[in-house]
Formats: structure tokens, C-alpha cells, sequence
């Protein structure tokens, strides 16, 4: 960054009242917090300027949005224009990632899940690997006849909600019994349940046989074979970020509505069907910091991408993020 430019963003720290050197709080969604992390450290590094984020899930994010106890929460459950308007908040998207079945199952590494099976797996209607829904995308493999264990999110979690959203769109049984939640009562009685994607990741590494939903990050960084899965055209889609784009590209977020959406089971040949963008959540008082807090995502926007990518996930495009700065100055915070 230009000496100008730091310079720039210094004066405006200093117009809002605040010194440069106050941290500016987040917590929230674990799903985008490995490339909220690198993003941090890279913008402390080029500006000085120190940003923290704990990673709660989304659950909590929104409480600490609603009760003022950070200046900025992270959620991948994005929130109606009603609710922001109730509770005094600004929404805008920061991110756009992937969630994958991770599974531990010794010996095989070219697996493939149906949609059919994702449901079926998750409602606890498919107790054994070798039942025939698993076994009929994936002829020629030796499936064991051992139990299966579903590991899925323990707490209130924002990728629950994209993923449930995702069987939601797949199985009206699904939809009309449990539908698009960020926590579930799980059926059956075949599951375990960890905090955060962290702790759904250590449960598969631990667990032989089990599988679970997880975003594309932890997963990468563990070392989780992840499936390849059938999307909407009927595809057999690998999680890589080829596909992770081809299904961003087809994601409706318009400012009119606070870029109210959920972009599960995208259309296309090509696009990876389990996405979800993650979002910003900031308090419409206070204009300072938001501004502090606009200024380093626009950061992120602009320097920032090979970060995310190299993490799998997918920058927003300039078209969005030429929009969200629109947002931005309508409501004061840019």
C-alpha cells in the first residue's frame, strides 16, 4: 500500500474521534474465519492498524451484533431487512465459500455422495456405508458394511444453516419436517455433534467410518478427504475452486434488500451445490467505526483475493463490491 493511502486511512481514523491504534472487535462465523484471520494479519501489516476476530459461530456473532459487544460480527445466516431494521444493523457480504462432506472411511479416497445420499445420511436413514443409495454412485468400490457416524455442528452455526438450507432445496420431506435451521435436534441416533468447524473437523479425523459437513478451509487445512458430490444438473462436482465460482457466479445479492440471500444448490452444470456467502453485521450508530471497519474490507476486496483464493474460497466480484461500497456511503459508513 502507498505511503498516501495509509496516510488516508489514518485521517480518517482520526476525523471519527478514535485513535489509530484502537482495535476494532469482531467475532462470529468459524466458517470464514481462516481467510478473515490471514486478511487481518495482512492488513496490520500494510496499514498498522490491528483488527481482532473470535471465532464463536454465527449464533453468537448475531447476539454480540444485537448486544453492541463488538464492533462488527460475522453470521453465514444472513438476516431479513426486517430484522436488521429492528435491531439497528448494516449487512453486507464479505466472503463466498464452500461446504463439503468430509468423511474417514479407511481405504476409500474417490468417493461419491448422491443427493439422495446426503439426505438419507443426514436424516439417519442410511445406517452402513455399502446401502444401496451410497453404493449405486459409486459402482466397482468395496464399501465397507460398517455403521456410519454423521458428524455435524454442536452449536449455533451459520453453515448449518446453509447446509439444512441445501437438504432443504433437495427433499421436501426435509424441508416440511425440519427445514433451513442453524441448529437441529438431529434425527436418528447415528451422530455426534462438535463446536465450531473445528471441532467437527477433529471428530472426523478421529472417528474411522464417520462423515460430516464442513466448510472447504478446515477441511483443506486438516487433511479430510472430501466427497465428490452430485449437484442440481445431476453432476458429479469435486470441491475446488473452479466450482466454487462457477456457483458464486450465479448468487442474487442486491443492496435493496440488505443483500438478503442464500445461494445453496446453485443452477449450472459446472457449479459446486453446497455455497454460501458469509456476511458483515455492524451497529448503524455508530458511524466511526464502521467506517474503520468498511475501510479494512474494502481492503479485503482489493487485496485480498489471492489470500482467499489459496483458502478456496471465491472473492466477490468488482460488480458486488462496487455495490456494497454504494451501500456503504448511503448509510454513512463509508
Amino acid at each position: 500500500m502507498t505511503k498516501v493511502i495509509k496516510l488516508a486511512l489514518v485521517a480518517s481514523v482520526l476525523a471519527g474521534g478514535l485513535s489509530a491504534n484502537d482495535v476494532i472487535s469482531g467475532s462470529g462465523a468459524s466458517f470464514p474465519y481462516a481467510v478473515y484471520q490471514k486478511w487481518l494479519k495482512a492488513y496490520n501489516k500494510d496499514t498498522g492498524i490491528k483488527v481482532d476476530y473470535i471465532s464463536k459461530g454465527s449464533s453468537k456473532g448475531i447476539k454480540d451484533a444485537k448486544a453492541r459487544q463488538v464492533d462488527f460480527a460475522g453470521t453465514d445466516k444472513p438476516l431479513s431487512p426486517k430484522v436488521l431494521k429492528k435491531n439497528g444493523l448494516y449487512q453486507f457480504p464479505g466472503v463466498v465459500g464452500a461446504i463439503t462432506m468430509g468423511y474417514n472411511l479407511p481405504g476409500v479416497k474417490n468417493l461419491k455422495l448422491s443427493r439422495a445420499a446426503i439426505v438419507g445420511i443426514s436424516e439417519g436413514k442410511i445406517a452402513y456405508w455399502d446401502n444401496k443409495v451410497i453404493a449405486a454412485a459409486n459402482k466397482g468400490m468395496q464399501l465397507p458394511h460398517k455403521k456410519l457416524t454423521f458428524v455435524h455442528r454442536a452449536d449455533g452455526s451459520g453453515t448449518t444453516f446453509n447446509y439444512t438450507y441445501f437438504l432443504s432445496k433437495v427433499s421436501k420431506e426435509w424441508r416440511h419436517t425440519y427445514g433451513a435451521k442453524k441448529s437441529l435436534n438431529w434425527p436418528g441416533n447415528h451422530h455426534i455433534g462438535g463446536n465450531k468447524n473445528t471441532g467437527v473437523a477433529s471428530l472426523i479425523q478421529q472417528t474411522p467410518y464417520s462423515v460430516g459437513y464442513i466448510d472447504y478451509a478446515d477441511a483443506e487445512k486438516n487433511g479430510i478427504v472430501m466427497a465428490t458430490v452430485e449437484n442440481r444438473a445431476g453432476n458429479y462436482i469435486k470441491p475446488e475452486l473452479k466450482s466454487f465460482q462457477a456457483a458464486a457466479a450465479k448468487a442474487n445479492l442486491n443492496p435493496k434488500k440488505d443483500f438478503y440471500s442464500v445461494i445453496a444448490d446453485p443452477k449450472g452444470a459446472d457449479s459446486y451445490p453446497m455455497v454460501a456467502a458469509t456476511f458483515i453485521l455492524v451497529p448503524a450508530e455508530k458511524q466511526a467505526m464502521d467506517k474503520r471497519v468498511t475501510a479494512f474490507f474494502d481492503w479485503a476486496y482489493k487485496n485480498g483475493q489471492d489470500i482467499a483464493k489459496s483458502l478456496g474460497f471465491v472473492p466477490l466480484p468488482d460488480t458486488l463490491t462496487n455495490k456494497i461500497r454504494k451501500y456503504w456511503e448511503a448509510k454513512g459508513i463509508k
